[in-house]
């Protein structure tokens, strides 16, 4: 999956001469939480709900509410904002841009195209979005979990169970993190089988393999 496909284009942006005060209203009237900073058409900066809290005087200043607003007024965006942002490109994956943003600690990302443009910008909840798209889990149905033989056709058994059983196989997701050598983890979503039936399809699933669990996600009331 790209990045392309999955951020965010309506990037809203400030200038770097913008005030604290202007920057703050502006996430609030847009409901973001960063906004990438610009310099005459080019992105020098990034600024975030969190550099503006470290920025601004604590609860505990003998400021009063004028003083404040005046100081807040007169510190600029480009004296808070994190300089020379680490970007991704529109035609990287967004797993590499998860990665980027989990090694740097960082919840978004400013997308440059290779012109050095600002074209987007890639959130976690952009990740989150991508998560629940791969994993089908808004398709309902029910996640059956596996410790496998890492070798071919070890997949192709359990799920030739859960076809034969109805089944309609919504997403194959593996990990190897957590697994033994020689093995992976392997989590299989499939729609179309009934509560009846679910206790012998898991009776013969235990025979195929390592069986680790199964669950049906309620997402009714969310």
């Amino acid at each position: 999956m790209l990045v392309k496909d999955w951020m965010s284009s309506d990037v809203v942006t400030v200038d770097d001469e913008a005030s604290i005060m202007e920057v703050t209203q502006l996430m609030r009237e847009n409901n973001v939480r960063r906004v990438p900073v610009m310099k005459e058409g080019r992105l020098i900066g990034i600024i975030s709900d969190r550099d503006i809290k470290a920025a601004s005087p604590s609860k505990a200043t003998t400021l009063d509410v004028h003083e404040l607003y005046y100081l807040l007024s007169k510190l600029k965006v480009k004296e808070v904002m994190t300089k020379n942002p680490i970007t991704v490109g529109p035609d990287d994956t967004v797993e590499k841009a998860a990665v980027v943003m989990l090694s740097n600690k960082i919840s978004g990302l400013p997308i440059l195209d290779v012109r050095g443009q600002l074209v987007g910008i890639l959130t976690q909840g952009d990740v989150f979005r991508v998560l629940t798209s791969i994993t089908g889990v808004y398709r309902g149905g029910v996640q059956f979990a596996f410790e496998l033989e890492d070798r071919p056709g070890s997949i192709k058994e359990v799920a030739d169970v859960i076809r034969a059983a109805g089944g309609s196989l919504t997403s194959i997701l593996t990990s190897y993190d957590t697994a033994p050598e020689g093995f992976r983890r392997v989590y299989i979503r499939a729609s179309g089988i009934s509560k009846e039936i679910l206790p012998e399809v898991v009776d013969e699933l235990k025979k195929k393999a390592q069986y680790l669990y199964h669950v049906q996600d309620e997402l009714k009331n969310m």
